[in-house]
C-alpha cells in the first residue's frame, strides 16, 4: 500500500482494538462503579493520627509529565550536616483501593496503566488515579514517604520509611524545570515566583547528580534514549515532537532509584517476601561485545557493566549525536526486565542496567499494580501485622505484571508505528539514516534516525544485525496496519 498523503484513521478506535487483541480490558467492569460510589459517600480521612504525620507544611513540589494528572510522587530535601535528607511522599493507593475489591481485582488483571499517544487507558478508574490518589497541587493526600539522608559522595547513609499526610505546594513539569537547571532556559512561572522553591531545586538536582554519579562508579550504564510524541487534534496526527531526558528527568529517576532501593532493603531486613524488579545479565553480550570492537571499543568476554559504561561514556564523548543509537542497540541487546519473587534468604537477581542489588518497584501505585502490592507489604510492616500475600500468591503476580508489562509494550509500539505511518504517509520515496534495532524471525527492523521512529526492512537486510547503521527509502506506507517500510540503500 503506498500512500502518498495522509489516511483517515480513527485513533482511539484503533487503540481500543489494539488493547484488546493483546488480552487488556480497555472498559472498566460496571461493578467498578459501585465501589467508587462508596468511597463518595464514605471517604477515607485524610488526617494526621495515630502514626500518620502531618508533613503539609514542608516544601513539597511534583515533577512530571506535560499532561500527567496522575500523580505518583512528591519531592523534598533538607540539608544536614554531611548530607541532605530527601523525602519521597508516595501516593496511598491502598487505603482507596482494598485488596480484593472489584477496582483491585481489575489493576491485578491489567496490572498498568498503557499510554497510547492518542489515549491514556488506566490501571484506576481516574476518578482515583488523577483524582483523589494522585498527588495534586494544593490538595492534602495520604502517602507513603520514604526518607534517606545522603551523603557528599552520593552514597545514602540512614533511611527510614514512614506515613503522613502531605499538600503538594508546585506542580511543575520535566521541559521546563530541566531546561532551567541546566542552564539552558528560564525558569518556569512557579518556579520564577519563589526564591525558597528555586533552592529547593536546586538542592534536589545537586543531591541527584551526587546519586548519579555514585551509581556510575558502580557500573550503571549511561543510557540515553529519545522518544517521539505524537501531537494529535481532533484524533489525526499533525506532527511528531522528540523527547529527550534532561536534568529534571534524572532528577526524579535518580531519586526513585534510590527511593526503591530503601523499600527493597527495608523488605529485606524484615524478612518479608516481595516483588522485585530484575534485568539479568544480557545474554547477547557477545553481540555487545563485538558493537563496541566496531567502534574502536574493547570488552571483556564475560559480562561487566562498568566496562561497558565506560566504553558508552567515551562513545557519548566522541559522537554525541549518535548515542542515542548505540544506546538504543544497547538496550535490545540487554533484553527486558522482569518482576521475579524474592523470599527471605534467597540470592539477589540485581538490575544490570542500573548497577543495583536491591530493587523493586513502589513509586507509581497509581499506575502499576506492582508498586500497588509493594505498598500494602510496607504498611504491613509499619502496622506489625502479617504479610497480606503469600509466596505464591506474589508469584503469581509477579508473572503476570511481566506478561502484562510486554503486552503493553507491543500495544504502546503498534500504536506509535500506527501514529508514525500517518505522519509519513506523505514522504514516500525520501532517503533516511537509520539503525538496525531488530532481527527476527518477522524481519529485520530499522529506526530512523530524524524523525526517531521504527519499521521493517523489506528488502536489502541480508547479513545485518543489531546496530549496524546503513541509508534507508521509504517505499510504503499503511496507517491502518500501522506498516512503514523502507528499502536498503547504502551500509556504513
Amino acid at each position: 500500500m503506498n500512500n502518498s498523503r495522509p489516511t483517515h484513521i480513527d485513533l482511539q478506535a484503533a487503540a481500543k482494538q489494539t488493547m484488546l487483541e493483546y488480552g487488556f480490558e480497555p472498559e472498566f467492569p460496571s461493578q467498578i462503579q459501585q465501589q467508587l460510589a462508596d468511597l463518595r459517600a464514605n471517604p477515607p480521612a485524610i488526617v494526621p493520627t495515630g502514626n500518620i504525620r502531618d508533613l503539609r507544611s514542608l516544601l513539597w513540589s511534583s515533577i512530571d509529565n506535560d499532561t500527567s494528572r496522575d500523580l505518583d510522587q512528591i519531592e523534598v530535601s533538607e540539608h544536614l550536616n554531611g548530607g541532605t535528607k530527601v523525602l519521597v511522599g508516595i501516593a496511598d493507593v491502598d487505603t482507596f483501593v482494598s485488596k480484593d475489591s472489584a477496582i483491585d481485582n481489575h489493576a491485578a488483571k491489567q496490572t498498568t496503566s498503557v499510554y497510547t499517544g492518542v489515549r491514556i487507558f488506566p490501571m484506576l478508574p481516574e476518578e482515583l488515579s488523577t483524582g483523589t490518589t494522585s498527588l495534586l497541587e494544593d490538595e492534602d493526600r495520604l502517602s507513603v514517604v520514604i526518607e534517606f539522608v545522603v551523603s557528599g559522595d552520593g552514597t545514602v547513609s540512614a533511611s527510614d520509611v514512614y506515613r503522613a499526610v502531605v499538600r503538594n505546594k508546585a506542580q511543575l513539569t520535566y521541559n521546563p524545570v530541566g531546561g532551567w537547571l541546566g542552564g539552558e532556559g528560564a525558569a518556569p512561572q512557579k518556579v520564577a515566583a519563589s526564591s525558597d522553591l528555586q533552592a529547593q531545586l536546586k538542592m534536589q538536582d545537586e543531591v541527584a547528580q551526587a546519586l548519579r554519579r555514585e551509581r556510575y562508579r558502580h557500573g550503571a550504564l549511561n543510557i540515553e534514549t529519545i522518544e517521539v510524541r505524537a501531537v494529535v487534534l481532533n484524533h489525526q496526527v499533525v506532527d511528531l515532537v522528540k523527547q529527550e531526558k534532561n536534568r529534571a528527568t534524572e532528577l526524579i529517576e535518580d531519586f526513585m532509584i534510590a527511593a526503591n532501593g530503601v523499600i527493597a532493603r527495608m523488605l529485606r531486613d524484615k524478612k518479608v517476601s516481595s516483588i522485585r524488579r530484575v534485568v539479568k545479565t544480557p545474554e547477547r553480550w557477545d553481540r555487545i561485545v563485538e558493537l563496541a570492537r566496531q567502534q574502536g571499543g574493547q570488552l571483556p568476554a564475560e559480562p561487566d557493566s562498568k566496562a561497558l559504561n565506560e566504553f558508552l561514556l567515551k562513545r557519548k564523548a566522541a559522537e554525541p549525536d549518535h548515542f542515542a543509537d548505540l544506546s538504543l542497540a544497547i538496550i535490545k541487546l540487554m533484553g527486558p526486565g522482569e518482576y521475579v519473587l524474592e523470599r527471605p534468604g534467597d540470592p539477589e537477581q540485581g538490575h544490570f542496567g542500573l548497577a543495583v542489588q536491591d530493587y523493586t518497584h513502589s513509586t507509581a501505585p497509581n499506575r502499576r499494580f506492582a508498586d500497588l502490592v509493594t505498598q500494602r507489604l510496607i504498611k504491613a510492616v509499619l502496622a506489625n501485622q502479617p504479610t497480606p500475600y503469600s509466596d505464591d500468591e506474589l508469584a503469581v503476580i509477579a508473572r503476570n505484571c511481566t506478561a502484562k508489562e510486554d503486552a503493553a509494550r507491543k500495544v504502546e509500539r503498534q500504536m506509535s508505528k500506527r501514529i508514525a505511518a500517518v505522519a509519513m504517509s506523505g514522504r514516500i520515496g525520501e532517503r533516511f539514516d537509520a539503525i538496525v534495532t531488530g532481527v527476527t524471525p518477522k524481519g529485520t527492523f530499522v529506526r530512523v534516525l530524524k524523525p526517531h521512529l521504527e519499521g521493517l526492512l523489506v528488502s536489502g537486510s541480508g547479513g545485518l544485525d543489531v546496530g549496524d547503521k546503513l541509508s534507508v527509502k521509504l517505499v510504503s506506507t499503511d496507517p491502518q496496519r500501522g506498516y512503514i517500510d523502507f528499502a536498503a540503500i547504502d551500509r556504513t
